[in-house]
Protein backbone atom coordinates (compact mmCIF):
# COMPACT_ATOMS: atom_id res chain seq x y z
CA UNK A 1 0.00 0.00 0.00
CA UNK A 2 0.84 3.70 -0.78
CA UNK A 3 0.89 5.93 2.43
CA UNK A 4 0.86 10.15 2.11
CA UNK A 5 4.58 11.15 3.87
CA UNK A 6 3.78 12.63 7.49
CA UNK A 7 2.60 15.42 8.73
CA UNK A 8 5.31 18.61 8.53
CA UNK A 9 5.58 19.94 12.03
CA UNK A 10 2.69 22.61 12.97
CA UNK A 11 3.57 25.83 11.67
CA UNK A 12 5.56 24.92 9.04
CA UNK A 13 5.07 26.31 5.82
CA UNK A 14 3.27 23.73 3.52
CA UNK A 15 6.69 23.08 1.50
CA UNK A 16 8.10 19.81 1.91
CA UNK A 17 6.98 17.49 -1.07
CA UNK A 18 3.82 15.56 0.38
CA UNK A 19 2.50 16.75 3.39
CA UNK A 20 -0.84 15.03 4.59
CA UNK A 21 -4.28 16.73 5.15
CA UNK A 22 -5.44 17.32 8.78
CA UNK A 23 -8.15 16.34 9.31
CA UNK A 24 -8.36 13.31 7.59
CA UNK A 25 -11.73 12.74 5.01
CA UNK A 26 -13.87 10.42 6.21
CA UNK A 27 -12.77 7.14 6.89
CA UNK A 28 -13.50 4.78 4.25
CA UNK A 29 -12.06 1.27 4.97
CA UNK A 30 -14.53 -0.74 5.19
CA UNK A 31 -17.48 -1.94 2.74
CA UNK A 32 -18.35 0.73 0.37
CA UNK A 33 -22.19 -0.15 0.92
CA UNK A 34 -25.10 2.35 -0.62
CA UNK A 35 -23.08 6.07 0.35
CA UNK A 36 -20.48 4.66 -1.79
CA UNK A 37 -22.86 3.91 -4.54
CA UNK A 38 -24.45 7.73 -4.06
CA UNK A 39 -21.27 9.20 -4.30
CA UNK A 40 -20.28 7.05 -7.35
CA UNK A 41 -23.75 7.91 -9.22
CA UNK A 42 -23.69 11.28 -7.99
CA UNK A 43 -19.94 12.51 -8.81
CA UNK A 44 -20.27 10.15 -12.34
CA UNK A 45 -23.58 12.04 -13.23
CA UNK A 46 -21.34 15.42 -12.92
CA UNK A 47 -18.26 13.90 -14.37
CA UNK A 48 -19.59 12.55 -17.51
CA UNK A 49 -20.89 16.32 -18.56
CA UNK A 50 -17.51 17.41 -20.22
CA UNK A 51 -16.95 14.15 -22.03
CA UNK A 52 -20.73 14.47 -23.13
CA UNK A 53 -19.91 17.84 -24.39
CA UNK A 54 -17.52 15.95 -26.41
CA UNK A 55 -18.55 13.11 -27.57
CA UNK A 56 -22.17 13.43 -28.31
CA UNK A 57 -20.67 16.24 -30.79
CA UNK A 58 -18.03 13.50 -32.50
CA UNK A 59 -20.31 12.39 -35.22
CA UNK A 60 -20.94 15.50 -36.35
CA UNK A 61 -18.01 16.92 -36.87
CA UNK A 62 -17.98 16.70 -40.36
CA UNK A 63 -21.42 18.14 -40.86
CA UNK A 64 -20.19 21.26 -38.55
CA UNK A 65 -17.08 21.83 -41.28
CA UNK A 66 -19.95 21.51 -44.46
CA UNK A 67 -22.33 23.69 -42.47
CA UNK A 68 -19.77 26.48 -41.70
CA UNK A 69 -17.84 26.31 -44.71
CA UNK A 70 -14.61 25.38 -43.03
CA UNK A 71 -11.72 22.53 -42.99
CA UNK A 72 -11.89 19.77 -40.80
CA UNK A 73 -8.62 20.94 -38.60
CA UNK A 74 -10.83 23.79 -37.86
CA UNK A 75 -13.74 21.63 -36.43
CA UNK A 76 -11.46 19.53 -34.71
CA UNK A 77 -10.61 22.89 -33.33
CA UNK A 78 -13.85 23.41 -31.56
CA UNK A 79 -12.87 20.27 -29.64
CA UNK A 80 -9.24 20.92 -28.51
CA UNK A 81 -10.91 24.66 -27.40
CA UNK A 82 -12.98 22.99 -24.86
CA UNK A 83 -10.66 21.02 -23.63
CA UNK A 84 -8.32 24.05 -23.42
CA UNK A 85 -11.08 25.73 -21.33
CA UNK A 86 -11.51 23.38 -19.47
CA UNK A 87 -7.77 23.43 -18.61
CA UNK A 88 -7.81 26.73 -17.24
CA UNK A 89 -11.16 26.48 -15.98
CA UNK A 90 -10.05 24.09 -13.46
CA UNK A 91 -6.67 26.02 -12.47
CA UNK A 92 -9.48 28.68 -11.22
CA UNK A 93 -12.06 26.52 -9.78
CA UNK A 94 -10.37 24.03 -7.93
CA UNK A 95 -8.55 26.64 -5.43
CA UNK A 96 -11.83 28.47 -5.27
CA UNK A 97 -13.39 25.60 -4.11
CA UNK A 98 -10.86 25.00 -1.60
CA UNK A 99 -11.57 28.19 -0.24
CA UNK A 100 -15.72 28.16 -0.66
CA UNK A 101 -16.58 25.04 -0.71
CA UNK A 102 -17.88 22.26 -3.25
CA UNK A 103 -20.96 22.58 -3.84
CA UNK A 104 -21.50 27.00 -5.11
CA UNK A 105 -18.84 26.80 -7.86
CA UNK A 106 -20.47 23.71 -9.31
CA UNK A 107 -23.57 25.48 -9.66
CA UNK A 108 -22.14 28.57 -10.84
CA UNK A 109 -20.44 26.43 -13.29
CA UNK A 110 -23.48 24.62 -14.37
CA UNK A 111 -25.32 27.67 -15.32
CA UNK A 112 -22.87 28.99 -17.37
CA UNK A 113 -22.32 26.27 -19.33
CA UNK A 114 -26.18 26.03 -19.98
CA UNK A 115 -26.25 29.78 -21.51
CA UNK A 116 -22.48 28.85 -23.14
CA UNK A 117 -24.77 25.84 -24.73
CA UNK A 118 -27.61 27.85 -25.71
CA UNK A 119 -24.97 30.50 -27.36
CA UNK A 120 -23.27 27.73 -29.16
CA UNK A 121 -26.42 25.98 -30.71
CA UNK A 122 -27.32 29.87 -32.72
CA UNK A 123 -23.62 30.76 -33.64
CA UNK A 124 -23.11 31.94 -36.81
CA UNK A 125 -19.31 31.20 -38.00
CA UNK A 126 -16.68 28.75 -36.78
CA UNK A 127 -14.74 31.08 -35.01
CA UNK A 128 -17.40 32.03 -32.35
CA UNK A 129 -17.86 28.67 -32.58
CA UNK A 130 -14.41 27.38 -31.33
CA UNK A 131 -14.40 30.72 -29.23
CA UNK A 132 -17.78 29.47 -27.30
CA UNK A 133 -16.09 26.00 -26.83
CA UNK A 134 -13.27 27.79 -25.12
CA UNK A 135 -15.87 29.14 -22.90
CA UNK A 136 -17.93 25.91 -22.24
CA UNK A 137 -14.67 24.15 -21.29
CA UNK A 138 -14.16 26.92 -18.90
CA UNK A 139 -17.54 26.62 -17.43
CA UNK A 140 -18.00 22.66 -17.07
CA UNK A 141 -14.95 22.20 -16.01
CA UNK A 142 -16.33 22.93 -12.26
CA UNK A 143 -18.13 19.47 -13.18
CA UNK A 144 -14.71 17.34 -13.15
CA UNK A 145 -12.68 19.36 -10.72
CA UNK A 146 -15.10 19.43 -8.20
CA UNK A 147 -16.21 15.64 -8.45
CA UNK A 148 -12.73 14.66 -8.11
CA UNK A 149 -12.22 16.98 -4.48
CA UNK A 150 -15.23 15.20 -3.13
CA UNK A 151 -13.69 11.82 -3.82
CA UNK A 152 -10.84 13.31 -1.97
CA UNK A 153 -12.88 15.24 0.92
CA UNK A 154 -14.15 11.37 1.17
CA UNK A 155 -11.58 8.95 0.80
CA UNK A 156 -8.07 8.06 0.59
CA UNK A 157 -5.43 5.78 -0.39
CA UNK A 158 -6.86 2.69 -2.73
CA UNK A 159 -10.01 3.57 -1.28
CA UNK A 160 -9.60 6.54 -3.70
CA UNK A 161 -8.15 4.44 -6.53
CA UNK A 162 -11.20 2.14 -6.56
CA UNK A 163 -13.79 4.87 -6.13
CA UNK A 164 -11.66 6.60 -9.03
CA UNK A 165 -12.26 3.10 -10.94
CA UNK A 166 -15.57 2.88 -10.34
CA UNK A 167 -16.42 6.42 -11.13
CA UNK A 168 -15.10 5.68 -14.97
CA UNK A 169 -17.33 3.22 -14.92
CA UNK A 170 -20.74 5.82 -14.77
CA UNK A 171 -18.00 8.09 -17.28
CA UNK A 172 -17.57 5.26 -19.41
CA UNK A 173 -20.98 5.13 -20.78
CA UNK A 174 -20.50 8.70 -22.62
CA UNK A 175 -18.50 7.26 -25.26
CA UNK A 176 -20.68 4.72 -25.01
CA UNK A 177 -23.80 6.19 -25.67
CA UNK A 178 -23.01 10.01 -26.47
CA UNK A 179 -22.37 9.46 -30.19
CA UNK A 180 -25.46 7.36 -30.42
CA UNK A 181 -27.48 10.13 -29.17
CA UNK A 182 -25.65 12.63 -31.70
CA UNK A 183 -26.70 10.47 -34.75
CA UNK A 184 -30.02 10.00 -33.32
CA UNK A 185 -30.31 14.05 -33.21
CA UNK A 186 -28.95 14.75 -36.51
CA UNK A 187 -31.42 12.34 -38.04
CA UNK A 188 -34.19 14.58 -36.54
CA UNK A 189 -32.73 18.06 -36.80
CA UNK A 190 -28.59 19.30 -37.25
CA UNK A 191 -25.16 19.45 -35.23
CA UNK A 192 -27.16 22.95 -33.32
CA UNK A 193 -29.80 20.61 -31.84
CA UNK A 194 -26.76 18.81 -29.97
CA UNK A 195 -26.18 21.95 -27.60
CA UNK A 196 -29.68 22.56 -26.81
CA UNK A 197 -29.72 19.01 -25.63
CA UNK A 198 -26.21 20.09 -23.67
CA UNK A 199 -27.93 23.21 -22.15
CA UNK A 200 -30.60 21.22 -20.80
CA UNK A 201 -27.85 18.39 -19.11
CA UNK A 202 -26.80 21.17 -17.60
CA UNK A 203 -29.83 22.83 -16.04
CA UNK A 204 -30.51 19.38 -14.44
CA UNK A 205 -27.27 18.76 -13.13
CA UNK A 206 -27.37 21.94 -11.53
CA UNK A 207 -30.80 20.49 -10.16
CA UNK A 208 -29.43 17.76 -8.85
CA UNK A 209 -26.62 19.03 -7.09
CA UNK A 210 -28.73 21.47 -5.23
CA UNK A 211 -31.07 18.43 -4.42
CA UNK A 212 -28.81 16.00 -3.41
CA UNK A 213 -25.04 16.55 -2.84
CA UNK A 214 -24.32 18.47 0.32
CA UNK A 215 -21.33 20.25 1.17
CA UNK A 216 -18.48 17.81 1.81
CA UNK A 217 -15.60 20.54 2.82
CA UNK A 218 -16.46 21.30 6.69
CA UNK A 219 -15.40 25.27 6.80
CA UNK A 220 -12.36 24.37 9.46
CA UNK A 221 -11.17 22.64 6.45
CA UNK A 222 -10.97 25.17 3.73
CA UNK A 223 -8.53 27.29 3.04
CA UNK A 224 -7.85 31.06 4.71
CA UNK A 225 -6.63 34.03 3.99
CA UNK A 226 -8.40 35.71 0.97
CA UNK A 227 -8.43 34.54 -2.64
CA UNK A 228 -5.16 35.50 -2.94
CA UNK A 229 -3.39 32.58 -0.49
CA UNK A 230 -5.41 30.09 -1.80
CA UNK A 231 -4.22 30.69 -5.20
CA UNK A 232 -0.84 30.31 -3.73
CA UNK A 233 -1.04 26.78 -2.40
CA UNK A 234 0.12 26.49 -6.23
CA UNK A 235 3.12 26.96 -5.24
CA UNK A 236 3.75 24.03 -3.22
CA UNK A 237 2.31 22.25 -5.82
CA UNK A 238 5.21 22.80 -8.14
CA UNK A 239 7.48 22.23 -5.34
CA UNK A 240 6.44 18.95 -5.58
CA UNK A 241 8.27 16.57 -8.75
CA UNK A 242 6.28 13.59 -7.87
CA UNK A 243 3.49 15.34 -7.50
CA UNK A 244 3.29 16.91 -10.82
CA UNK A 245 4.84 13.78 -12.64
CA UNK A 246 1.91 11.91 -11.17
CA UNK A 247 -0.35 15.09 -12.12
CA UNK A 248 0.85 14.95 -15.76
CA UNK A 249 -0.31 11.30 -16.75
CA UNK A 250 -4.22 11.96 -16.96
CA UNK A 251 -3.08 14.35 -19.05
CA UNK A 252 -0.65 12.66 -21.45
CA UNK A 253 -3.79 9.49 -21.52
CA UNK A 254 -6.25 12.17 -22.12
CA UNK A 255 -4.18 13.04 -25.20
CA UNK A 256 -4.11 9.68 -26.21
CA UNK A 257 -7.60 9.05 -25.81
CA UNK A 258 -8.45 12.49 -27.40
CA UNK A 259 -6.29 12.07 -30.30
CA UNK A 260 -8.23 9.19 -31.10
CA UNK A 261 -11.53 11.40 -30.73
CA UNK A 262 -10.65 13.54 -32.88
CA UNK A 263 -9.34 11.55 -36.01
CA UNK A 264 -11.57 8.26 -35.51
CA UNK A 265 -14.44 10.43 -37.55
CA UNK A 266 -12.60 11.45 -40.17
CA UNK A 267 -10.78 8.51 -40.65
CA UNK A 268 -13.85 6.48 -40.17
CA UNK A 269 -16.30 7.61 -41.89
CA UNK A 270 -14.43 9.57 -44.56
CA UNK A 271 -11.35 7.07 -44.85
CA UNK A 272 -13.03 4.08 -44.72
CA UNK A 273 -17.25 5.26 -45.57
CA UNK A 274 -18.70 4.27 -42.46
CA UNK A 275 -22.47 5.92 -41.93
CA UNK A 276 -23.21 7.97 -38.33
CA UNK A 277 -24.29 4.97 -37.02
CA UNK A 278 -21.73 2.83 -37.89
CA UNK A 279 -19.45 4.87 -36.26
CA UNK A 280 -21.24 5.37 -33.36
CA UNK A 281 -21.35 1.44 -32.87
CA UNK A 282 -17.56 0.90 -33.34
CA UNK A 283 -17.05 4.06 -30.88
CA UNK A 284 -19.17 2.13 -28.24
CA UNK A 285 -17.38 -1.17 -28.76
CA UNK A 286 -13.80 1.26 -27.79
CA UNK A 287 -15.82 2.25 -24.86
CA UNK A 288 -16.72 -1.13 -23.75
CA UNK A 289 -12.54 -1.65 -23.45
CA UNK A 290 -12.78 1.23 -20.85
CA UNK A 291 -14.80 0.25 -18.92
CA UNK A 292 -14.31 -3.24 -18.17
CA UNK A 293 -10.53 -1.92 -18.10
CA UNK A 294 -11.74 0.49 -14.83
CA UNK A 295 -13.58 -2.29 -13.14
CA UNK A 296 -10.72 -4.38 -13.32
CA UNK A 297 -8.41 -2.00 -11.99
CA UNK A 298 -11.49 -1.15 -9.02
CA UNK A 299 -10.70 -5.14 -7.74
CA UNK A 300 -6.88 -5.02 -8.48
CA UNK A 301 -6.54 -1.91 -6.74
CA UNK A 302 -7.51 -4.23 -3.55
CA UNK A 303 -4.81 -6.08 -3.66
CA UNK A 304 -2.14 -4.76 -5.84
CA UNK A 305 -0.34 -1.08 -4.86
CA UNK A 306 -1.68 1.17 -7.86
CA UNK A 307 2.22 2.42 -8.42
CA UNK A 308 2.59 -1.33 -10.06
CA UNK A 309 -0.55 -1.23 -11.69
CA UNK A 310 0.49 1.76 -13.09
CA UNK A 311 3.66 0.70 -14.19
CA UNK A 312 2.82 -2.48 -15.66
CA UNK A 313 -0.39 -0.89 -17.88
CA UNK A 314 1.93 1.88 -19.64
CA UNK A 315 4.66 -0.60 -20.35
CA UNK A 316 1.69 -2.98 -21.93
CA UNK A 317 -0.20 0.23 -23.80
CA UNK A 318 2.81 1.63 -25.20
CA UNK A 319 3.34 -2.22 -26.93
CA UNK A 320 -0.20 -1.96 -28.20
CA UNK A 321 0.55 1.58 -29.35
CA UNK A 322 3.51 0.56 -31.85
CA UNK A 323 1.86 -2.09 -33.18
CA UNK A 324 -1.01 0.50 -33.99
CA UNK A 325 1.32 2.67 -35.53
CA UNK A 326 2.53 -0.68 -37.26
CA UNK A 327 -1.19 -1.85 -38.55
CA UNK A 328 -1.36 1.90 -40.21
CA UNK A 329 1.54 2.01 -41.64
CA UNK A 330 1.38 -1.12 -43.75
CA UNK A 331 -2.80 -1.39 -43.78
CA UNK A 332 -2.01 -4.91 -42.10
CA UNK A 333 -5.77 -6.44 -41.12
CA UNK A 334 -7.10 -3.52 -42.89
CA UNK A 335 -10.15 -1.93 -40.68
CA UNK A 336 -10.42 -4.66 -38.53
CA UNK A 337 -6.81 -4.66 -37.67
CA UNK A 338 -6.71 -1.20 -37.21
CA UNK A 339 -10.10 -1.62 -35.10
CA UNK A 340 -8.27 -4.28 -33.30
CA UNK A 341 -4.71 -2.69 -32.34
CA UNK A 342 -7.22 0.93 -31.59
CA UNK A 343 -9.08 -1.40 -28.81
CA UNK A 344 -5.77 -2.93 -27.07
CA UNK A 345 -4.11 0.39 -26.96
CA UNK A 346 -7.45 2.70 -25.37
CA UNK A 347 -8.32 -0.26 -23.13
CA UNK A 348 -4.92 0.46 -21.04
CA UNK A 349 -6.46 4.15 -20.98
CA UNK A 350 -8.68 2.87 -18.14
CA UNK A 351 -5.62 1.25 -15.48
CA UNK A 352 -3.84 4.41 -15.60
CA UNK A 353 -5.43 7.85 -14.82
CA UNK A 354 -7.74 6.87 -11.77
CA UNK A 355 -3.98 5.52 -10.27
CA UNK A 356 -2.13 8.10 -10.64
CA UNK A 357 -4.70 10.52 -9.84
CA UNK A 358 -5.18 8.90 -6.52
CA UNK A 359 -1.57 8.77 -5.76
CA UNK A 360 -1.02 12.64 -6.71
CA UNK A 361 -4.18 13.70 -4.38
CA UNK A 362 -2.81 11.45 -1.40
CA UNK A 363 0.77 13.49 -1.39
CA UNK A 364 -1.94 16.79 -0.98
CA UNK A 365 -5.20 15.90 0.73
CA UNK A 366 -5.03 19.45 2.67
CA UNK A 367 -5.91 21.42 -0.56
CA UNK A 368 -7.72 18.63 -2.34
CA UNK A 369 -9.58 20.84 -4.54
CA UNK A 370 -6.10 22.58 -5.96
CA UNK A 371 -4.17 19.22 -6.84
CA UNK A 372 -7.82 18.00 -8.34
CA UNK A 373 -7.17 21.59 -10.64
CA UNK A 374 -3.57 20.88 -11.37
CA UNK A 375 -4.34 17.37 -12.44
CA UNK A 376 -7.63 18.47 -14.39
CA UNK A 377 -5.50 21.36 -16.33
CA UNK A 378 -2.86 18.58 -17.47
CA UNK A 379 -5.81 16.53 -18.54
CA UNK A 380 -7.37 18.97 -20.47
CA UNK A 381 -4.66 20.85 -21.37
CA UNK A 382 -2.34 18.27 -22.53
CA UNK A 383 -5.14 16.31 -24.46
CA UNK A 384 -5.57 20.39 -26.04
CA UNK A 385 -2.91 21.30 -27.21
CA UNK A 386 -1.26 17.71 -28.39
CA UNK A 387 -4.81 16.16 -30.10
CA UNK A 388 -4.66 18.62 -32.96
CA UNK A 389 -1.52 17.05 -34.18
CA UNK A 390 -3.82 14.80 -35.59
CA UNK A 391 -5.10 17.50 -37.86
CA UNK A 392 -1.93 19.14 -38.46
CA UNK A 393 -0.34 15.93 -39.62
CA UNK A 394 -3.08 15.09 -42.01
CA UNK A 395 -5.64 13.69 -40.50
CA UNK A 396 -5.43 10.16 -41.46
CA UNK A 397 -4.75 6.63 -39.35
CA UNK A 398 -1.07 7.19 -39.70
CA UNK A 399 -0.99 10.56 -37.88
CA UNK A 400 -3.69 9.56 -35.23
CA UNK A 401 -1.92 6.63 -34.21
CA UNK A 402 1.87 8.30 -34.22
CA UNK A 403 0.32 10.98 -32.03
CA UNK A 404 -0.88 8.20 -30.32
CA UNK A 405 1.97 6.80 -29.84
CA UNK A 406 3.69 9.57 -28.85
CA UNK A 407 1.34 10.54 -26.34
CA UNK A 408 2.08 6.87 -24.40
CA UNK A 409 6.49 7.18 -24.55
CA UNK A 410 6.20 10.53 -23.34
CA UNK A 411 3.91 9.11 -20.28
CA UNK A 412 6.80 5.94 -19.93
CA UNK A 413 9.21 9.23 -19.88
CA UNK A 414 7.82 11.02 -17.26
CA UNK A 415 7.24 7.88 -15.03
CA UNK A 416 10.41 6.86 -15.49
CA UNK A 417 12.14 9.75 -15.41
CA UNK A 418 10.86 11.85 -12.29
CA UNK A 419 9.26 9.00 -9.92
CA UNK A 420 11.36 6.01 -8.40
CA UNK A 421 8.95 3.54 -10.33
CA UNK A 422 11.83 2.28 -12.29
CA UNK A 423 14.22 2.14 -10.42
CA UNK A 424 15.28 -0.21 -7.67
CA UNK A 425 13.21 -0.67 -5.45
CA UNK A 426 10.43 1.65 -6.90
CA UNK A 427 8.12 -1.27 -7.16
CA UNK A 428 7.69 -1.07 -3.23
CA UNK A 429 8.22 2.47 -2.99
CA UNK A 430 5.65 5.53 -2.68
CA UNK A 431 5.45 7.42 -6.15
Amino acid sequence: MIEPMETPPAGTAPTPPAPRSTPEPVATNGRPGRSTVKWVLLLGALATLPAFTVDMYLPLLPDVATDLGTSPAMAQLTLAGMLVGGAFGQLVIGPLSDRYGRRAPVIIGLSLHVVTSILCAVVPGIGWLVALRVLQGFFNASAQVVSIAVIRDRFTGSDAARILSRLMLVIGLAPLLAPSFGSLIASHGTWRWVFWVLAVLGALLALIVLRFMPETLETERRQTGGVGSVFRGYGALLKDRHFLALAVLPGLGMAVLMSYVVGSPFVLQEGYGLTHQQFAVLFAVNGIGLVISAQVNASLVRRVAPIRILRTALVLQGVFAVGLLVVALTGAGGLIGLLVALWLTLALQGLIPANASALALTRHGERAGTAAAVIGAFQAGVAGLVSPLVGVLGGDEIAMSAVMLGAVVASLLVLGLATPAFRKGGWHMPA
